[in-house]
């Protein structure tokens, strides 16, 4: 369980201890991770596992989580994704975004995408793909790091200071001796974005990618950010430069423009 839902467990009478464990639950699934064994959701949500067993009945009766026997995992079920659809919905910048990115995503044979931050990652509301074989390949729900990437440094660089701070404190914390180098390239994004309207990320959330990312503060201050990227021997310095951050920054001031006269 998270250090957030940990205090605020102590400290408030009015937490509901099992319905916030039973939601670290259903957290723990992701991309990738589908299929979940009661041990496994032990190690990754940090209770005991008479608890998790409890707890992953009840989901199963529910219709949160499906059983299958034969491997003793647990993977998501309908009502799950009733709930994720639910939640998209409610998202009306991603049928405003979506045109707008396709229509990038073809001119420049990128990635473009549209997240919101989840703790200390962004999860993709959005993704939009080029024609090329070499195109980053992430499906809507995925999860990428807030601190590495260029749509997770583009929504710091707008955030309110109390909440950057707040997230600044917990990120050192998970990074420990990386802190540093993380920190620094946070600040260095920040001013990226103060002096040229879009951050960037060249090789710091993977090796192998570049990526230019910039945010949109919607009308009721939720803040979520876009980003374009690809292989990084596609993408130089120039090209993110000179290209893909000018255009990216050109296409999130179109979508605020249409929201303005919604």
């Amino acid at each position: 369980m998270n250090e957030t839902t940990k205090k605020t467990e102590k400290k408030n009478r009015n937490f509901v201890t099992a319905l916030a464990r039973g939601l670290e639950i259903l957290r723990a699934f992701e991309p990738g991770h589908t299929m979940l064994g009661n041990q496994e959701l032990a190690e990754r949500t940090g209770l005991p596992r008479p608890t998790i067993s409890r707890l992953t009945y009840t989901l199963t009766e529910l219709g949160y989580l499906t059983y299958n026997p034969r491997l003793a995992k647990y993977s998501p079920a309908a009502g799950v994704l009733a709930l994720g659809y639910a939640c998209l919905a409610s998202f009306g910048i991603r049928q405003v975004a979506k045109p707008l990115m396709e229509e990038l995503a073809q001119e420049l044979d990128i990635s473009v995408a549209l997240g919101t931050r989840d703790r200390l990652q962004m999860i993709y509301l959005e993704n939009c793909q080029g024609q090329g074989a070499l195109t980053l390949r992430l499906d809507v729900g995925s999860r990428i790091p807030l601190a590495t990437t260029a749509m997770g440094r583009a929504l710091l660089a707008v955030v309110p200071d109390v909440e950057r701070a707040y997230l600044m404190e917990r990120m050192q914390r998970h990074y420990k001796d990386k802190w540093p180098e993380v920190k620094a390239g946070i600040e260095a994004a920040v001013e990226e974005y103060r002096t040229r309207g879009y951050v960037s990320s060249r090789g710091d959330w993977s090796p192998d990618v570049n990526a230019v990312g910039v945010p949109l503060v919607l009308p009721d201050s939720t803040v979520v950010a876009f980003n374009c990227g690809g292989p990084s021997f596609l993408l130089d310095q120039q090209r993110l430069d000179e290209e893909l951050g000018p255009k990216l920054r050109q296409m999130v001031n179109n979508v605020r423009n249409i929201l303005s006269r919604m």
